[in-house]
């Protein structure tokens, strides 16, 4: 693998304060947050593809569309866990492995065969909305899934401290990629980092990994933003993706 399976870190993590200004709609059967873009700053005819993390659409996502959305950009967060996010307050024994091959239910898998089929109704719904270029990020357990489907239409991608993103999904994009690491982060740690640089270079697409120090999987999305680090190294994160589609979504 590129990046390791999941585990605790990524069921971790603290909650943003703010207001989200973003609309709740369904995308077939599925719930989609949407940031829409207003004023002179807004890019015609572009879109941004959310793929969260295990938590979903939340506070923190919310807030992280609607920055993307005030930065020019129609945002939409599609709900790839199909109503069943993991929660902040779960149980001490939680078994992720266990959510992640059932669901909490015994009957909501999240493997690739049931998320698959979400990510493509999202790309289909953002193509009949008249987008014509369409970016993608994804955070920890989304990040799979920016790789998986640049062949359903996804032109330039961002990762944040992926996860579960094999090999050669990482070797079957065809646009540039940009990728948010943590220092610490048994997820994607040095050596996967470095495989991916292989990959990458072989791909032969514009790539960028950044490393920040001072943080640990999940900043870009759910850190401690009362402490300086990891405040500046989410921000930094969120702006490396900003401009990474600034740059190559043209």
């Amino acid at each position: 693998m590129a990046s390791n399976p999941p585990a605790k870190c990524c069921t971790v993590g603290v909650k943003h304060e703010g207001e989200p200004t973003g609309t709740v709609i369904k995308v077939g059967k599925y719930d989609a947050y949407v940031a829409e873009p207003k004023g002179s700053n807004k890019h015609d005819g572009k879109a941004l593809l959310y793929i969260p993390d295990v938590f979903g659409i939340w506070q923190n996502s919310k807030l992280m569309a609607d920055q993307f959305a005030a930065n020019g950009y129609y945002t939409i967060i599609i709900d790839a866990l199909n109503g069943d996010p993991i929660a902040l307050d779960k149980p001490d024994d939680f078994d992720f492995m266990k959510w992640f091959s059932s669901g909490s239910d015994g009957k909501t898998p999240h493997t690739k065969e049931h998320v698959d089929p979400i990510i493509e109704e999202a790309l289909a719904y953002l193509k009949q909305q008249g987008f014509s270029k369409i970016g993608a990020l994804g955070y920890c357990f989304g990040a799979k899934y920016v790789a998986r489907h640049y062949k359903n239409g996804i032109q330039v991608g961002f990762f944040a401290h992926p996860s579960f993103v094999d090999e050669d999904e990482l070797a079957a994009i065809t646009g540039p990629l940009s990728i948010a690491a943590a220092e610490t982060d048994e997820i994607f740690p040095a050596d996967k980092r470095h495989k991916s640089e292989e990959i990458l270079q072989k791909v032969g697409q514009p790539y960028q990994i950044n490393l920040y120090s001072g943080v640990v999987h999940g900043f870009a999305v759910r850190c401690d933003i009362s402490k300086k680090i990891q405040k500046f190294a989410k921000e930094q994160a969120f702006l490396q993706a900003v401009a990474w589609f600034d740059e190559y979504l043209a």
